[in-house]
């Protein structure tokens, strides 16, 4: 492992220092081992770590190696756009004619720069009815649940509920756990309508304990698909997401539907920066 690497943190989804969703970057990472990266993830205790790297297919910017605390993932949404930020800020990458192209695991994303948003289409995703869906109400601690509950794999695999209110939600720790396993999910993402063109999201995940995501991109990629499937939204709609009250980490999320495809945007702010010593 080198000794001196840039290392830069970025609140994803919020123009405010502090709110939205942190994400860790390591900019310099070539070199690294896979389990030097993970040791590195686990280190930083946040949801997800990126790693910048050259890219090794024509036509990327950038490669991007997407971390959690215990596992490399094939893609993720706040990590996609607190990355392209990183990588912005730090010189490695400017947009050409607007974009950014990030290479990862899933494939080769495309990343808008509009001024101070950004925003990615979703690479593609598959959907199944959830198992044990009866139960989600009790493990969610909600009278019922609005429609069809369905796993939505947008990279990490979601369970998807639509509740009446999100923010009278008091989980059943061990049937939530339970259930997200038999669906081998990462975690559940709710949500609820909250007035014409808004929503209110929430996304849980346990590691060992259960915990509230601040504000999660691929959580709500997930819910745009849970919401064209039930058609609540169609191509050309667009509306806003809102995450992470509960957390004191407010954060907006810009979703709009173009071409068939889920585009998931937001501003990002730096709101650290130097080296990482090893």
């Amino acid at each position: 492992m080198s000794l001196r690497r840039r290392f830069a943190q970025v609140d994803v989804f919020t123009s405010r220092p502090f709110h939205g969703n942190p994400l860790a970057v390591v900019l310099d990472a070539e070199g690294l081992s896979a389990a030097e990266m993970q040791r590195i993830a686990h280190w930083t205790n946040l949801s997800e770590t990126a790693f910048v790297l050259p890219p090794s297919v024509a036509g990327a910017d950038y490669q991007a190696r997407i971390f959690a605390r215990e596992a490399e993932l094939p893609f993720a949404g706040h990590p996609t756009l607190g990355t392209a930020r990183a990588v912005l800020d730090a010189g490695i990458a400017a947009p050409r004619q607007g974009q950014l192209t990030m290479q990862c695991a899933a494939g080769i994303v495309p990343v808008t720069v509009d001024g101070d948003n950004l925003s990615f289409r979703l690479p593609g995703y598959t959907a199944e009815p959830a198992r044990g869906a009866a139960e989600v109400p009790h493990a969610l601690g909600v009278p019922s649940a609005i429609g069809e509950i369905d796993v939505i794999d947008t990279g990490p695999r979601w369970l998807v509920a639509r509740v009446p209110d999100v923010g009278r939600l008091a989980p059943d720790a061990p049937v939530l756990q339970r259930l997200i396993a038999e669906n081998r999910a990462s975690g559940i993402t709710t949500y609820s309508e909250v007035g014409a063109g808004e929503i209110e999201a929430r996304t849980l995940f346990f590691v060992q304990l259960l915990i509230e995501d601040p504000v999660c991109g691929s959580g709500n990629a997930a819910v745009a698909v849970h919401r064209l499937r039930a058609g609540r939204i169609a191509d050309g709609d667009h509306y806003l997401a809102r995450q992470g009250r509960h957390v004191g980490r407010d954060g907006e999320i810009r979703v709009r539907v173009e071409a068939g495809g889920v585009h998931i945007g937001g501003q990002c702010v730096r709101c650290m920066e130097g080296v990482l010593v090893a």
